[in-house]
């Protein structure tokens, strides 16, 4: 069974946790398009693209606990699990090639994480996000 969470800093106002949720949301969107369903109909035949067919939290934590939870997570790929990160550089760019050169010209130690999706198999997924309040 596939799990995913998205872990956000607690520290960010509510627009920037609202943007960085539907960032990381697109990006998992095109990584597990298996996580999106069929484009459905209401009853008077208006079409509704499809939505997640999975529950995804907004779980929080601060800066330093992003960052180790990025390290932790990465150090996991290889079992299966799916690190996405919106980092404040991305959040700072002006464009595209903006963010790239300026992600190009930072080291990871550097980095600082605003947002994670974190997604694959549900026990991996609980064992690094079980213990993480749910935003509010």
């Amino acid at each position: 069974m596939t799990r995913c969470a998205f872990i956000i800093d607690h520290a960010l106002p509510p627009g920037l946790v609202a943007n960085t949720a539907a960032a990381l949301s697109m990006t998992l969107g095109k990584l597990r398009p298996d996580l999106v369903g069929c484009d459905l109909q209401d009853a008077d035949g208006i079409g509704h693209p499809g939505i997640t067919t999975i529950v995804m939290p907004i779980l929080v934590s601060d800066a330093e606990g992003l960052r180790a939870l990025h390290r932790q997570a990465a150090d996991r790929e290889a079992e299966g699990l799916g690190v996405v990160g919106m980092t404040d550089i991305a959040q700072r760019a002006r464009s595209y090639d903006d963010y790239s050169r300026r992600l190009a010209a930072t080291r990871q130690e550097d980095l600082r994480y605003l947002g994670l999706c974190l997604h694959g198999p549900a026990a991996l997924v609980r064992s690094l996000t079980g213990s993480l309040p749910l935003l509010k």
